[in-house]
């Protein structure tokens, strides 16, 4: 490809500069990059496949206005390969860390070609070569063009065809969180070459295990290219996960099976269209509170050399401020780093045809100036009028590591959000304290597991959110996997090679007398299923949004590592290969979705009153003890008791009414069902001792008479039922 021979625009043809990036059009391309604090702004080309820079040809953009830099280059086209030089002033204590031997990637780039070769080359100020670290200081001489990737211009071109969103509604909405590499490495109906892609995901075999389980929309672990920090180059490990952005509009190209870019974009869209084929949404986990530079110490890649003041908070002495644990935080109050955000989501969203976005430590999004987080935050309400991103579903991750950074339950709506509260009061109910019962000690009682159940009033009242705002989960990317919080008290994160200081200790698991899965006997075992099936129906039949883990209905294990960020290994890709109670456990998670799914009772849009919703004195939502009684105010604030039966009325729905009673005991209970106006009987529909749906489905208490209200019945050990309850009608 012959490099376009100069760049042209006379500056009194033009007041405002084009769209950022790269814009074709006749004869060539807009192009145009925002360095608001610098001297002068370098288009570098380079020719296809030349990662060592010896093709570049440096053309000077020519005009300037409002801290954008921008020109008309002609024939640069579809394909070319390029990047950016930054000249400015080097002056550390003001935040300005300008150095022209850095090779810098377009903001904007839509395309990526190479991958980073971290070394002392990548840092705009000197450091050592044995362990790449400086005082940040002293500007390095290095060039970096041969350590750096390449943008790559794309166009647009791709067949959509009929596609068409599937626009599912939060009351039927289904979320399965998955890594893209780690769902089909080891599947033995992908084709080797399509383990670990987007094509892969997007394989037959893969669609039909998630509409059988009953998912309406996947969750991408980040896909926007990503690169690995220094500490884990140096330990040869990887940023598996991909929380390390190097590109907020490019697909990363790990993920293809395919290494053209323009071959990576259209495969990451050819994902979506055969999943939207299918009836499922795509929502990517998305990274907009810190990159991949790190703090001040950290390498140059893009965003730092061409305006770090400005993409990133800076404090009086020009150092970051780091509110994500990853050494800076993007500056949304700049209206330039909002504007770029922006343009990532709707760009996703047009060009790409996704879903919705899940917002990584989205508080950090919404800190203003005084630091302190604000619903109302500019940004956040850009996001909620924008007439195309406030229609798509936007997840909040409600925390960051900053002052006051948990924020569960106050984001503005359409947000919905990830309730860690849910996940804390589940796991302590099934785990920490059947663990303590089994022990003669209280635990916790179970209003707060009847506040979750409801759908989080206490959290989500605010601005008329409904339960619907809540995203309920038990297990996600981070933290141990279901069968894994069954089987370990603590981690064991000693791989990542951080002295297994990584990771949370606030686990709330339980490892039913034997640590890790060697040599455990049947009967914890035994306990153990039980235990990830309790966990998985309590998720599937509360009020909200269920999240599901990738692997957990096929109890997958990470061998106790509850941070495997940085591992890539076999290890930690979902294994297919089952053994018998695993496709057990597989088929039960099928039928409580599918539970969840025929009754709408289950899928409330308001909150529960308690008040009646009959005539007959029916209420919504009534709570009930072991004698069949109302629970009263003791047994509600008594850390001793450990059953609690629910019962939703769907009469007033015209629908089926359902009791759900849970026992966290320690040992079996005699349980009387509830006596509650206007019901006949009750008709067992699920048991969590059944290590399989149909192995109950077919006994006498399932297949016998309705049991009558007020029949005493044995519930057993930390278990789970499910009654339809039956009315006159």
């Amino acid at each position: 490809m012959s490099p376009p021979a100069r760049p042209r625009h006379p500056r009194s043809a033009r007041d405002l500069p084009p769209l950022p990036g790269v814009t074709l059009r006749d004869g060539g391309a807009d192009v145009s990059v925002y360095a608001g604090h610098a001297d002068g702004i370098d288009l570098c080309l380079f020719e296809p496949g030349d990662l060592t820079g010896e093709s570049e040809r440096r053309i000077p953009l020519p005009e300037r206005a409002h801290g954008w830099w921008w020109g008309f280059v002609e024939g640069l086209g579809a394909g070319q390969r390029y990047a950016l030089r930054a000249r400015g002033p080097w002056a550390p204590d003001l935040g300005l860390r300008y150095n022209e031997n850095k090779l810098l990637l377009d903001p904007y780039a839509r395309g990526i070609e190479g991958a980073v070769r971290l070394g002392p080359e990548s840092y705009a100020h000197k450091v050592r070569r044995s362990d790449w670290r400086g005082d940040g200081q002293i500007p390095s001489a290095l060039d970096s063009a041969a350590h750096m990737p390449r943008g790559v211009v794309l166009d647009n071109g791709f067949d959509w065809g009929e596609d068409r969103p599937p626009g599912t509604p939060l009351t039927e909405t289904v979320v399965y969180e998955t890594h893209v590499k780690n769902l089909t490495m080891r599947h033995p109906a992908v084709p080797a070459e399509l383990r670990g892609t987007y094509a892969g995901l997007a394989h037959p075999a893969v669609i039909e295990h998630l509409q059988r389980l009953g998912v309406t929309a996947v969750e991408l672990l980040p896909v926007q290219a990503s690169t690995s920090e220094a500490h884990l180059v140096q330990r040869g490990l990887t940023n598996h996960w991909g929380y390390n952005t190097l590109g907020f509009f490019a697909p990363h190209a790990a993920y293809a099976s395919t290494t053209d870019p323009g071959g990576v974009l259209a495969e990451f869209k050819g994902m979506v269209k055969l999943l939207h084929a299918a009836g499922i949404e795509v929502i990517l986990d998305v990274v907009y509170n810190h990159t991949c530079e790190g703090d001040s110490h950290g390498p140059t890649y893009s965003w730092r050399g061409l305006d770090n003041r400005a993409y990133y908070r800076l404090d009086d002495r020009g150092a970051d401020v780091d509110f994500t644990g990853c050494g800076n935080s993007l500056n949304l109050r700049h209206p330039i780093v909002a504007q770029m955000v922006l343009d990532s989501l709707r760009y996703w969203v047009t060009e790409c045809h996704v879903d919705g976005f899940r917002f990584d430590l989205a508080v950090t999004l919404g800190r203003g100036r005084t630091s302190e987080y604000d619903p109302d935050h500019p940004f956040l309400v850009a996001l909620r009028v924008d007439p195309v991103l406030s229609r798509v579903k936007l997840v909040a991750e409600p925390w960051d590591v900053g002052p006051g950074g948990w924020r569960t339950g106050q984001f503005p709506p359409p947000f919905v959000e990830w309730n860690d509260r849910f996940r804390d009061s589940v796991r302590t109910f099934w785990l920490s304290d059947v663990r303590a019962a089994q022990h003669g000690h209280t635990g916790h009682g179970v209003r707060d597991l009847a506040t979750r159940l409801a759908g989080s009033q206490d959290l989500f009242a605010a601005r008329d959110r409904g339960p619907l705002a809540s995203v309920n989960f038990v297990t996600a990317h981070d933290g141990f996997t279901l069968a894994d919080l069954t089987a370990y008290n603590r981690k064991h994160n000693g791989a990542n090679g951080e002295g297994n200081r990584d990771g949370t200790d606030d686990n709330r698991s339980y490892n039913h007398g034997r640590e890790g899965w060697a040599d455990a006997s049947a009967s914890i075992l035994r306990d153990r299923r039980r235990s990830m099936r309790n966990l998985m129906a309590t998720l599937l039949l509360a009020n909200g949004v269920p999240m599901l883990n990738a692997g957990d209905e096929l109890g997958r294990t990470q061998w106790g590592n509850n941070n495997p960020y940085c591992l890539d290994i076999e290890e930690m890709w979902v294994d297919w290969d089952l053994e018998p109670w695993r496709e057990d456990l597989l088929e039960t998670a099928r039928f409580l979705t599918g539970l969840r799914r025929r009754h709408p009772v289950l899928r409330q849009r308001t909150f529960h009153t308690g008040q009646p919703v009959s005539a007959d004195g029916s209420l919504d939502v009534a709570w009930y003890g072991t004698d069949g009684a109302e629970l009263d105010t003791r047994a509600w604030e008594s850390a001793a008791t450990h059953t609690l039966q629910m019962l939703l009325d769907g009469a007033w729905l015209d629908t089926d009414s359902l009791l759900i009673v849970l026992h966290g005991g320690g040992r079996a209970s005699s349980v009387n069902l509830p006596k509650a106006p206007g019901l006949l009987g009750y008709s067992l529909l699920w048991d969590s001792t059944w290590e399989h749906p149909s192995e109950g489905a077919d006994s006498p208490a399932a297949q016998g008479a309705p049991l009558l209200p007020g029949t005493p019945v044995t519930v057993e050990a930390a278990s789970l039922r499910v009654y339809r309850a039956q009315d006159p009608t």
